[in-house]
């Protein structure tokens, strides 16, 4: 039987209204509070005096540091912890993390968790139930009103406004007490931290502790009272109660026990910080230096078309990028420079900066339709004398996870590895690491955080960073012969020549099939 067209229109509109609004949830402004209000703000503070307004700074490029950094900052605080992520993906590295908020927030610990909208598909009354504890609060940014009830409905409620609902909160922020923070490339997932036995990205953070630390909550905050976040309780038709939440924190002790006892090598590496705290030692090891605390403005997303340029990152960065006089080095997982990057990169190179680039090759990336926004410009940037290295595919060998960035899985897989870093390093005395991709989404139409470091020991440790990504073994070295481009790279102590791009049939198709149809400006 046909349906009449006006019926059918009634039927999906009561699909969209099955994900809009049925509570009522003020949404409260709140503000970092200050570091003085615990013992461990008020020990970084007496730790960061002698340096009179600088703060201190240590690289986390090895996986488990970085979940260990995190966790042991939720075990030391004791007045807020203030988190903003792009993806928190289940697994067990997520599930431990929540445990210890949960934990930290029966001790008082005010909790404020903002998260991308994307996050939340489907899982909107799970995530609310978190927020049933009287000191946790959660927050989603750029939520979609209409549709949220099935995956079908929020589809096609995004398609319905794609010119918003492509613009994302990318941010990735971690601060504690409001004295100390990790800032960097990693979302909340198992790949992130070396547990994930098909994949691993490769990543750097970095844990940022006194004045920086304070410039990251006032992000945090603006993110947080801006009227694009809204409370997840907003989309439910009822509240979780205080049981739910029971059940729930009963249902995630029972899933750590069962991890223990089916996966226990994995389970005792990322506990390691209940048995061997690092965060005091890392204190000690911190590089002291002046910096500057970047982000954009969350209103960038509102813009209609490109948004103004005061609202962006990358004109507080712009000073930087047009210094730089000798050396060039940037790390970014998905490289896609537009007209814009094409002349500038080109320029810079033109002028006798040294610049090279380190990014996915085709057959590593884990999005091979960004490959499609990058490829094209290869071979004049290669014209300039701009260095291109493209990190292989590389499989798990079980050689252990060690200090460096490019480790090839854990002990106990076998993990196929993928760049997700980004940084860069200005002639080799500033480095800045952050969420930001050199790429149109994180300049234009994405939200980024970073931190630029104003010091020569801490932006040579990212540059060797980057020059072991560069290394022969790990990446192909595209470069031109008679006018082609050829990718040099080396096995077993000898080096070789590609002359065919490394990648299956189907990676090559999805970076045809994305530069062919003009997908650039939203990659």
């Amino acid at each position: 039987m046909r349906i009449r067209q006006p019926l059918l229109a009634l039927l999906l509109l009561a699909s969209f209204l099955g994900g809009c609004t049925t509570l009522h949830t003020p949404r409260e402004p709140s503000q970092a509070l200050p570091a003085t209000d615990s013992a461990f703000g008020r020990s970084i503070q007496a730790q960061a005096t002698p340096y009179k307004g600088q703060s201190g700074f240590r690289l986390l490029s090895d996986s488990t540091e970085a979940f260990t950094a995190r966790a042991e900052l939720i075990r030391n605080a004791q007045s807020s912890l203030d988190l903003q992520y792009y993806i928190v993906h289940d697994g067990i590295s997520t599930r431990i993390l929540i445990s210890e908020l949960l934990k930290a927030a029966d001790r008082g610990v005010r909790v404020r968790i903002l998260l991308d909208d994307t996050t939340s598909d489907g899982l909107d009354r799970i995530i609310a139930t978190l927020a049933a504890h009287p000191q946790i609060q959660i927050r989603v940014f750029n939520p979609l009103h209409l549709g949220r009830s099935t995956g079908v409905t929020r589809t096609m409620g995004r398609l319905f406004n794609v010119s918003l609902q492509h613009r994302r909160m990318h941010n990735k922020l971690w601060v504690a007490d409001n004295s100390a923070a990790i800032v960097g490339g990693r979302n909340l997932g198992d790949e992130y931290f070396d547990a994930e036995p098909k994949l691993n990205f490769t990543d750097i953070d970095m844990l940022s502790v006194g004045p920086v630390a304070e410039q990251l909550g006032h992000s945090f905050d603006q993110y947080w009272n801006s009227a694009l976040s809204k409370p997840i309780e907003q989309f439910l038709s009822s509240r979780p109660s205080a049981r739910d939440l029971r059940n729930t924190r009963t249902r995630l002790d029972e899933s750590l026990e069962e991890t223990r006892k089916q996966n226990h090598a994995l389970y005792l590496q990322l506990m390691t910080y209940t048995t061997h705290p690092r965060l005091d030692a890392w204190r000690q090891e911190l590089i002291w230096a002046w910096n500057k605390a970047l982000w954009d403005a969350p209103s960038k997303v509102l813009s209609d078309g490109e948004p103004d340029p005061h609202l962006l990152l990358t004109t507080q960065l712009a000073p930087e990028l047009n210094g730089v006089s000798k050396e060039l080095i940037m790390i970014s997982a998905y490289v896609v420079p537009g007209q814009p990057g094409l002349v500038y990169l080109t320029g810079r190179a033109d002028a006798g900066v040294s610049v090279s680039l380190l990014t996915n090759s085709l057959e590593a990336t884990d999005v091979p339709a960004v490959h499609g926004g990058y490829a094209p410009y290869r071979k004049a940037l290669l014209e300039h004398g701009v260095q291109l290295f493209e990190l292989r595919r590389q499989p798990g060998d079980n050689g252990g996870s060690g200090p460096s960035l490019f480790h090839r899985g854990s002990s106990n897989q076998s993990s196929d590895s993928s760049l997700h870093s980004k940084a860069m390093i200005f002639d080799r005395q500033k480095a800045f690491i952050g969420s930001f991709n050199f790429d149109p989404r994180s300049v234009l139409w994405n939200t980024e955080v970073g931190v630029l470091v104003d010091n020569p020991e801490l932006a040579e440790r990212v540059r060797e960073l980057a020059l072991e990504g560069m290394a022969p073994a790990l990446s192909y070295h595209a470069r031109l012969e008679k006018g082609q481009i050829v990718w040099v790279t080396e096995d077993d102590g000898k080096q070789h020549t590609l002359t065919k791009e490394p990648g299956s049939w189907w990676r090559h198709f999805n970076s045809w099939f994305s530069s062919t149809i003009g997908l650039e400006k939203m990659l």
